[in-house]
């Protein structure tokens, strides 16, 4: 990447995704030839992104970290530089620099029962690891997943949830409210944490928006989970997305260099998620 760790690298929509009305995931590629060879990330990482005149976000990384010749992105469309970025087409280009942050830890996942909890758009940061659970089977005894929305419409990654449920990952969807033909699981994904779920898994990644974290990890509290067997990402507040700013700090830790995946006993004080 370039020598000016705040000078962001230029990359060209190849292709735009439309998960729902408001997020649409960006496969992406970087201008520069060399760049794009060295790119690698891990799942949990995060990059920065960039609009002249529009502003910079961190936003996580959303593919396989095994793609070699792209990488994708999910944004939904929240504020002035989503927004900006939900007009652009595919030809188009964004500024990116990153990778940053911890990834998940995959070596302390290995063998392990996953139950991964996601909420809205919170499914994106733990798409890549479902991918490389998806993609090396052996990598953990039971793998599940609960993804939950306030409509059915608001569900992302639609195919690869059937791909994955294909490869005997266990996909349980669930809404807020039942409208329309839904006929799933309906009620907040913590409602569908009980003694049987829990005794089937002993690791749990969470991600979603603040008050669903909060409220899943109270959950696993409740049930007598260690905090040692949760993980969680957070985007919170990054300027920098390098440790320099401190805009993103949170308690003693600083969201972009000490995570954003964070293990629930590491964690920040869950009020100010």
């Amino acid at each position: 990447m370039n020598e000016n760790i705040y000078l962001p690298q230029q990359a060209i929509i190849e292709d735009i995704i439309e998960e729902n009305s408001l997020v649409n995931t960006y496969v992406l590629s970087f201008c520069d030839s060399q760049t794009n060879a060295n790119f690698s990330f891990k799942p949990g990482q995060f990059v920065m992104v960039s609009v002249p005149h529009q502003g910079e976000a961190p936003i996580s990384l959303s593919s396989s970290a095994s793609n070699t010749n792209t990488f994708s992105l999910t944004i939904r469309k929240t504020g002035r530089l989503t927004n900006c970025l939900h007009t652009l087409q595919a030809g188009n280009t964004i500024g990116v620099r990153g990778p940053y942050g911890q990834p998940f830890p995959l070596d302390q996942l290995k063998h392990k029962k996953l139950l991964f909890i996601a909420g809205g758009i919170g499914i994106a940061p733990l798409r890549p690891l479902l991918e490389y659970c998806y993609a090396n089977a052996d990598i953990s005894e039971k793998t599940s997943l609960i993804y939950g929305c306030k409509s059915s419409d608001e569900f992302c990654f639609k195919h690869d949830i059937k791909r994955w449920q294909q490869a005997k990952i266990d996909c349980q969807l669930t809404v807020d409210k039942k409208a329309g033909n839904w006929e799933g699981h309906v009620g907040l994904v913590t409602q569908h944490l009980d003694e049987q779920v829990i005794a089937n898994h002993n690791i749990f990644l969470v991600c979603g928006p603040g008050i669903m974290i909060q409220s899943a990890i109270h959950r696993l509290d409740e049930l007598g989970i260690q905090r040692e067997h949760i993980f969680t990402t957070l985007e919170r507040q990054m300027k920098c997305g390098i440790g320099i700013c401190g805009h993103c700090h949170m308690d003693n830790k600083l969201i972009c260099v000490d995570g954003p995946v964070f293990n629930g006993a590491e964690l920040p004080a869950l009020h100010n998620l």
